[in-house]
């Protein structure tokens, strides 16, 4: 009698699990996007085992999903704009990218990262083997920088002399370098360094210098640094630490992560000199398409915020959405950027 019980107690609870599964909402398909903010390749490598894992946790919240569909941008508001007209429906957008299409989109989760040994605004702190800087976990943060570096060609050494020896460059040195940058949405690489420039050079912008190129994504900024091409770049604060292997490697090999090795000899930290310091930058997002609603209500926004917070609370989802530096998400709403915003008005 007790077995036979115990048999018809594990039969109505099987009945239960799979009532509950019949009850599941069906969605064919979810398409992921992310920026270009690393490699496209290393992206879609280091991201290769979300689908089945947001396909697990979402089943878990009720919604079953047929095929998850990751792509990366050609660039920044690709992604902003394929997200505005409904063929992507949850992108990793930076704050400016965001902010720019948050009439489109509505945002989810802000990252959060480990804050760096090194978080000093005068510039000369940040150089040399010796101000080599890690990550500290057990310190998460809600913001990064970015970083204005001279690269080791002739001129890009002379002006990073000079402010290792406590010099402040002038507009003048700046504008006869060759800069390269990225896209106007672009927090670290477009953005904040605008502001940087508005803030120390009586309101000079980026879009002011001679000799710049816009749109450069962050790889081939390193790569081209490496070879000498240009005298300045900007990316975020920990992207030598991203490109550490890389640019001593020797050229036609590649590091772990895939990055293409760049030749150099001495190191990234004594040859990538810092010379400027951005204020703090809000983290990145992720944002789910307003395109649409019917689909993608309130309901479905709970389970893919709660879906995404357990996975990178996972070792596994850790190290995918390392490619991102991303370390944990927090559910988040649209006025938590009304302050980048403001940063980008003041840009315009």
């Amino acid at each position: 009698m007790k077995k036979l019980v115990a048999l018809l107690l594990s039969l109505v609870m099987l009945m239960g699990i799979c009532s509950a599964l019949a009850d599941n909402v069906k969605m064919d398909k979810l398409t992921l996007e992310f920026v270009p903010s690393k490699d496209a390749d290393v992206i879609i490598t280091g991201t290769k085992n979300l689908p089945e894992l947001l396909k697990a946790e979402m089943a878990n919240q009720g919604y079953d999903i047929g095929d998850v569909e990751i792509t990366v941008g050609t660039n920044y508001n690709a992604t902003g704009e394929a997200m505005g007209a409904g063929s992507i429906d949850i992108g990793w957008l930076p704050a400016g990218t965001y902010i720019l299409y948050s009439d489109e989109v509505d945002v989810i989760l802000t990252s959060t990262r480990a804050g760096l040994s090194n978080d000093s605004e005068n510039p000369a702190d940040w150089n040399g083997d010796a101000n080599k800087t890690v990550g500290d976990s057990d310190n998460q943060v809600g913001f990064y920088r970015a970083l204005i570096y001279a690269t080791p060609s002739p001129y890009g050494k002379e002006l990073a002399a000079k402010v290792n020896a406590g010099e402040k460059l002038t507009w003048d040195e700046l504008n006869a370098a060759t800069w390269l940058v990225a896209n106007n949405s672009s927090s670290a690489g477009y953005i904040y360094p605008t502001l940087w420039l508005m803030e120390n050079y009586d309101g000079k912008k980026l879009t002011d210098l001679d000799n710049i190129a816009f749109g450069i994504q962050y790889g081939d900024q390193f790569a081209q640094a490496a070879a000498e091409q240009a005298d300045i770049i900007v990316c975020y604060a920990d992207g030598r630490r991203d490109y550490e292997a890389a640019w001593t490697l020797a050229i036609g090999e590649a590091d772990e992560t895939g990055k293409a090795g760049m030749g150099r000899e001495d190191t990234i930290w004594n040859e990538l000199n810092v010379i400027g310091v951005t204020p703090g930058i809000y983290n990145d997002t992720v944002a789910i398409t307003k395109a649409k609603p019917e689909i993608y209500n309130d309901q479905f926004k709970t389970a893919i915020q709660d879906a995404l917070i357990n996975i990178i609370n996972t070792e596994e989802g850790k190290a995918i959405f390392a490619v991102y530096s991303h370390e944990g998400y927090t559910k988040a709403v649209d006025s938590d950027y009304d302050a980048a915003r403001a940063a980008q008005d003041a840009v315009k």
